[in-house]
């Protein structure tokens, strides 16, 4: 997969990660770049935030990060999520990406 094509954002505060949710999936993955953003699926429906934290922990572990330097900053009702991750850079994030 080439992570490449992510749109990351830098900040004082961390990376910022452009997503596309796909709530409902067959199991819990990393799929690749869909437009720009990081497509995770997840096998949670998308009711009460159920989705949202499995996709935060799901990133968590396969980014080698703890959760909680994941904070979700905006899509919270969306496909289309913004995920801070607070404590890395984005090279550290493509070389982890990379390994999976």
């Amino acid at each position: 997969m080439n992570f490449d094509e992510v749109a990351w954002r830098e900040t004082s505060e961390g990376v910022l990660l452009p997503l596309k949710a796909q709530p409902g999936a067959r199991n819990n993955a990393i799929k690749g770049v869909h437009a720009g953003r990081l497509k995770v699926a997840v096998t949670a429906a998308p009711e009460k935030g159920k989705a949202n934290r499995l996709i935060l922990q799901l990133l968590a572990d396969r980014l080698g990060v703890r959760k909680c330097q994941l904070e979700l900053v905006q899509g919270q009702t969306s496909g289309e999520k913004t995920v801070l991750i607070r404590g890395t850079t984005i090279d550290a994030l493509r070389k982890r990406l990379a390994e999976i």
